[in-house]
């Protein structure tokens, strides 16, 4: 259609940014809802180590309920899962299969597309917290503390594994990169104090207490189950991983 010689309506041309990467953003959402393995690592594995956990007694969490021991680890776990385990098999195989370099060629910038794929973790990570806070609920969870800790925990450690995950992704083989991911999601559940209290794992706790997942779910864990302030110590482990693993991420980061 036009209006006048030369003149075309719609006027051609690339949408304006916010509106690519929100579009992006939305596609990229789906995607990981839709996704079979991811719904695997993301709701169900957390969900049902919930459940299991604080009804049977088969670890030893200390006093109390056993649900506020766990509840603020699994939250940990939800965001480990989503962010690095997630996040790096499903890039590695765009990667593979040619999909980055073609949208790295399309009007949206490369910073663009990874503000998408951030945006929707972030997006997926809420709806895991809204259904796990839920569940911990119902099986009598009373957390305490600060929500302003435990979002600025949640934000800094999904920053430190989104790093980790994209660095994975952009440096491995879509093989090794699956194969590596969920080996490291397997080691980080039962080494990373989820589950298991690090004390249980004798003088060793004190190199294990500086993995991200760690700190991260010992912060949620201060802050929820003790009513701490801010875990200023595990803020620190997380920035620290956030900046070393973005930072390597965009330096190493191949998209072919």
């Amino acid at each position: 259609m036009t209006t006048a010689p030369g003149t075309y309506a719609p006027r051609p041309g690339a949408a304006p940014l916010p509106r690519m990467i929100a579009a992006q953003a939305a596609l990229e959402t789906r995607m990981l809802l839709r996704n079979g393995e991811q719904l695997l690592l993301t709701v169900v594995i957390p969900t049902l180590l919930l459940v299991l956990f604080s009804s049977v007694d088969v670890v030893d969490t200390g006093s109390g309920k056993a649900v506020d021991f766990l509840a603020p680890g699994i939250l940990a776990l939800a965001v480990m899962s989503t962010a690095f385990t997630g996040q790096a098999i499903a890039t590695g195989f765009e990667r593979r299969y040619g999909v980055l370099k073609r949208l790295a060629s399309s009007p949206l910038p490369r910073w663009g597309l990874m503000t998408a794929k951030t945006v929707a973790v972030l997006v997926t990570e809420v709806l895991q917290v809204i259904l796990l806070t839920v569940i911990a609920f119902a099986l009598g969870w009373s957390p305490h503390g600060n929500p302003a800790a435990v979002l600025l925990l949640l934000v800094l450690g999904t920053a430190a594994f989104s790093g980790l995950g994209l660095l994975m992704a952009g440096t491995l083989k879509a093989e090794a990169t699956l194969a590596a991911a969920n080996l490291v999601f397997l080691l980080l559940l039962v080494g990373g104090g989820v589950i298991v209290p690090l004390e249980k794992f004798g003088s060793a706790q004190h190199v294990l207490g500086l993995l991200p997942i760690s700190a991260l779910s010992d912060g949620l864990r201060d802050v929820l189950q003790h009513g701490a302030g801010m875990p200023w110590g595990d803020l620190a482990i997380l920035a620290v991983w956030a900046v070393v693993g973005l930072g390597a991420a965009g330096k190493f980061f191949r998209w072919e």
